[in-house]
């Protein structure tokens, strides 16, 4: 489709869970005050061979309001976050399935998820080791499989149209965000719940990560040790939660008298082609995906204003994505405002994106950024302005927000704010 007659999509609706909020609410207020979302593992106890024993947990989840207690048993932690999250989201935009007038089959749903069930692969996998196989719970696979996150949303909005679960590791929910904005824009469907969810904080992706050397063993310090683009930077802390948006096209928006609350501009995707973990050292498929969103967005590099960087606290994406950010926008690099709300959050993966995006949408609505906490002694090559002082107060025209996974798979976002001119 010519990109001339593609329509526009707005954001109406947001919701999320995070290990600093359990709503969006609270957690944007969390992140502007520099609120550290990191503390001991409580989920299991790490105290026993674990190299990492910190995490940025979601603190007192309680789901009983959205589901009863036979969906609590039945669904696994990660389903339930991305069901709280998408009941938010759709309360706030207004809606309890598709908007009058809208034929189911033009609603439709994309989350991603970059594991899924993990808890009851594991439980389910002890199940089988120590009980035998007919001690497998029949609701092992529909609470595992990644894709159930949508169906759920499906079966409960009634939403016939678009559904799949994107799975690109940390790129995940920043590619389901993505793909159902193309949906919007190409005429597809009319609305989507898009976002991502994440519940990984287990015995073995705990082992699994540290394994590789990946996360933080900063345990002597649990709210510091997620601390993006520091000298002292020794790897990710791992987080859970959920984040869900509510995408419409403008019209249907204006036509319901929706209150908008920013407009999904530009989305840029690729890969490096280069390794199954590491980042390409001269970050080339960051790039590629940065330029991409803001071209897509019909925009000038001048335009960009922040940045929420993927910032995973390890030491080679910190500096490898700086170095993308000045290769792409050359001189106004020294402009922006970048920062890192993993500092506070903690890395949700595969939900990262999605909690991301919306905080760069935030930013752009209230024109407030939140900062980046724990960089203490900057890391020389990771030279830009991060706002470690604090929230930063400035006019945003376009916020980028980028994620980026295992594989090598890029995803950059872009959102303007609202300013009621269809």
């Amino acid at each position: 489709m010519n990109k001339y007659h593609r329509r526009r999509v707005v954001v109406t609706g947001i919701g999320m869970v995070t290990p600093v909020g359990p709503d969006a609410e609270s957690t944007w207020s969390a992140l502007l005050g520099g609120q550290p979302g990191g503390g001991p593992v409580t989920h299991f106890d790490a105290s026993e061979g674990h190299a990492t024993q910190v995490a940025c947990e979601v603190k007192g989840f309680d789901p009983s309001g959205v589901l009863d207690p036979k969906e609590v048993r039945r669904f696994d932690r990660f389903a339930q976050f991305a069901l709280v999250a998408a009941d938010e989201a759709m309360r706030s935009a207004g809606l309890s399935g598709a908007p009058e007038g809208v034929p189911e089959e033009r609603f439709g749903v994309i989350i991603g998820s970059g594991i899924g069930g993990m808890a009851t692969f594991e439980e389910q996998c002890r199940a089988l080791v120590e009980r035998g196989p007919s001690r497998v719970s029949p609701f092992f696979i529909p609470m595992f499989i990644p894709d159930i996150a949508p169906g759920l949303l499906s079966i409960r909005w009634g939403a016939r149209g678009v559904n799949f679960s994107t799975v690109s590791a940390c790129a995940s929910s920043a590619h389901a965000i993505g793909e159902a904005f193309r949906s919007i824009e190409r005429g597809d469907v009319d609305v989507m719940i898009a976002g991502g969810t994440e519940a990984s904080i287990t015995p073995l992706a705990m082992a699994g990560f540290s394994a590789m050397k990946a996360m933080s063993t900063r345990n002597h310090d649990p709210e510091g040790a997620s601390r993006p683009f520091d000298a002292g930077r020794d790897g990710f802390v791992m987080g859970e939660g959920a984040g869900c948006l509510i995408l419409e096209s403008l019209e249907l928006a204006l036509e319901r008298g929706a209150m908008i609350l920013g407009e999904v501009a530009g989305y840029g995707l690729s890969a490096d082609a280069y390794h199954i973990t590491a980042p390409a050292p001269d970050g080339a498929g960051a790039q590629s995906a940065m330029r991409m969103a803001i071209r897509d967005a019909g925009a000038e590099i001048e335009e960009v204003d922040y940045i929420n960087a993927h910032g995973t606290s390890t030491p080679h994406n910190d500096r490898t994505e700086t170095a993308a950010i000045r290769s792409v926008l050359g001189a106004h690099a020294e402009q922006i405002v970048v920062g890192s709300t993993k500092s506070m959050t903690g890395h949700l993966l595969g939900a990262a994106g999605a909690v991301e995006g919306i905080v760069a949408l935030l930013a752009a609505r209230h024109g407030v950024i939140p900062p980046t906490i724990n960089l203490e002694d900057p890391d020389p090559d990771c030279d830009l302005d991060y706002a470690a002082e604090g929230a930063r107060e400035r006019e945003v025209r376009l916020a980028l927000s980028n994620s980026f996974g295992f594989g090598g798979h890029n995803v950059c976002l872009a959102f303007r704010p609202w300013k009621g001119d269809p």
